[in-house]
């Protein structure tokens, strides 16, 4: 599985004055995503890291074209660029109810081995699971 994506409705708190969703939001919502990939795939983030690994976020790049609004129900589709080997990208498309196209980002994560603190191979696992 390369993509999958989730819908939900935005929040008053998550928006400004002027009803609009404040930008640093949407890092929250990509990461919404991509927990949920990786759920649909099997793997549970939280059980990952009780193993050791954790994936930070190294790049993060947002590209805002239309306002997400109070209560739009919105779609964040994430999709897997290519193998993960040490890095792992992803692309994103948000929209809204109406199908338009209110964002698009890239984020590239690293696996990180928790003990030693350094970067690590991806692991086997989710290898598998993505049939590579």
């Amino acid at each position: 599985m390369r993509s999958n994506q989730i819908s939900f409705r935005i929040r008053y708190s998550e928006t400004d004055q002027m009803g609009v969703v404040y930008h640093g939001n949407y890092a929250q919502y990509l990461e919404m995503a991509r927990v949920e990939w990786l759920r649909v795939l099997g793997i549970s983030y939280k059980k990952m890291e009780e193993d050791g690994i954790m994936l930070p976020v190294i790049s993060l790049s947002i590209n805002y074209l239309k306002p997400a609004l109070y209560d739009d129900l919105i779609t964040v589709k994430v999709i897997l660029n290519k193998k993960p080997v040490v890095r792992i990208e992803f692309d994103y498309e948000i929209t809204n109810e109406a199908g338009e196209l209110l964002a698009t980002a890239n984020t590239v994560l690293v696996f990180m081995d928790m003990q030693r603190k350094r970067p690590t191979r991806c692991p086997d696992f989710l290898l598998k699971k993505l049939n590579y």
